[in-house]
């Protein structure tokens, strides 16, 4: 199994000749590294040079029915297409609150996994599991044993707050997800602590207004924004506080009395807000 990323268009058609792989995937196609793929059409020409690797050396492709896009692209190809009822194999969702339950082949399937933005990810293990010969039973013990790390959609207590810490890296899409998780849960009292997202280029500032602003819409109890580009987009609201830096957070946190409450901490890779956790 070879991942293969990318900042920049032709990596990947580079990686796919080294490689030379005998079935792709695509996970998604967001706005992440727009700094370098300049728009999101361009993240899009640049991720399927998969598909056009695969196409041309008569190799299968798995899709994930329910984004159109994929779809899309993958017309005409040799490809194996999961999740939707009627697709080759169906996967479908029950819940999250917080963590991911299917149903694959009539089995229950109870992920360790938080936030609805998961099913796809699960999904996407049990297809192929599913497509390589393991059985329903071995799917479902399988996902039922990972127990997330390394700051990916982890729950961990500290004190009397339950903290979903997803702080290993950030995208518009991805930090959109995360607050509409954090935003359909039960529990009584939520706070969103969001640091700066990096390489998105000249879209920052907008990307980041925009992040704010739907955070703002969710009425969490406490938001805190974290960073120059969350500085810079300007919004305020009941709740919302905004620091130039993690150093005038820190400082804030010192004075702060944060009890009983679930905290959503997401930022990118270089804002390193683990940190926080020292703090709480």
């Amino acid at each position: 199994v070879v991942e293969m990323g990318a900042n920049h268009p032709g990596e990947i058609e580079m990686l796919c000749n080294i490689a030379l792989p005998d079935y792709g995937y695509i996970t998604n196609f967001g706005k992440v590294h727009l700094e370098g793929f300049g728009s999101l059409e361009g993240v899009i020409k640049a991720k399927t040079e998969l598909y056009r690797h695969l196409k041309m050396h008569r190799k299968k492709v798995f899709v994930n029915g329910n984004d159109p896009v994929q779809l899309r692209e993958s017309e005409e190809m040799d490809r194996v297409i999961f999740g939707p009822e009627d697709s080759d194999i169906p996967v479908a969702f029950i819940s999250a609150d917080p963590y991911v339950n299917i149903l694959f082949e009539e089995v229950e399937i109870h992920s360790h996994l938080i936030g609805k933005y998961n099913f796809l990810n699960i999904a996407t293990a049990a297809a192929m599991g599913n497509y390589f010969g393991l059985k329903p039973v071995q799917i479902k013990a399988g996902i039922e044993s990972y127990i997330p790390s390394n700051n990916r959609s982890q729950i961990i207590k500290k004190g009397s707050n339950k903290i979903i810490l997803d702080a290993y890296n950030a995208n518009p899409n991805s930090m959109q997800v995360a607050l509409e998780n954090l935003g359909q849960l039960s529990d009584p009292v939520k706070m969103a602590i969001l640091g700066d997202m990096f390489e998105i280029g000249e879209a920052a500032i907008e990307e980041h207004r925009r992040i704010a602003e739907l955070s703002k819409s969710f009425a969490f109890d406490r938001v805190f924004l974290i960073g120059k580009h969350f500085e810079a987009a300007g919004i305020t609201g009941k709740g919302m506080s905004v620091f130039p830096d993690f150093d005038a957070f820190k400082a804030f946190l010192k004075d702060a009395n944060i009890e009983d409450s679930t905290i959503l901490i997401k930022a990118s890779r270089g804002m390193a807000l683990e940190r926080v956790l020292d703090l709480l």
